[in-house]
């Protein structure tokens, strides 16, 4: 069994910072690619942000030099740092995962989601 849990979202001002969590846990053989997608009212479920096991990460374009993902391999868990966010950025946001299970070969995988309202 795997669990992702996710963690770190909340009412922040506009210009203001949040910090994501997503970590990973069970049966975990390895970790692939970690991604962070969102959600908003009325809207379908966007990709904001990817990373790979290498390392290598690409943006939504409305995101980009404001959004960092990056991951910690030992921990497996993956970190979402939002800055200068907008009230556009208000959202359900959801980690997911491609990772390989000892038991069960490769699959993909969803946090429950966590919210970010962005107000003044």
């Amino acid at each position: 069994q795997v669990q992702l849990v996710e963690s770190g979202g909340g009412l922040v001002q506009p210009g203001g910072s949040l910090r994501l969590s997503c970590a990973a846990s069970g049966s975990i053989r390895s970790i692939n690619d970690m991604r962070w997608y969102r959600q908003a009212p009325g809207k379908e479920r966007e990709l904001v942000a990817v990373i790979t096991s290498g390392g290598s990460t690409k943006y939504l374009d409305s995101v980009a030099g404001r959004f960092t993902i990056s991951r910690d391999n030992v921990k497996n868990t993956v970190y979402l740092q939002m800055n200068n966010l907008k009230s556009e950025d208000t959202a359900v946001y959801y980690c997911n995962v491609d990772l390989a299970r000892w038991d069960r070969g490769v699959g993909n995988y969803w946090g429950q989601g966590t919210q970010v309202t962005v107000s003044s």
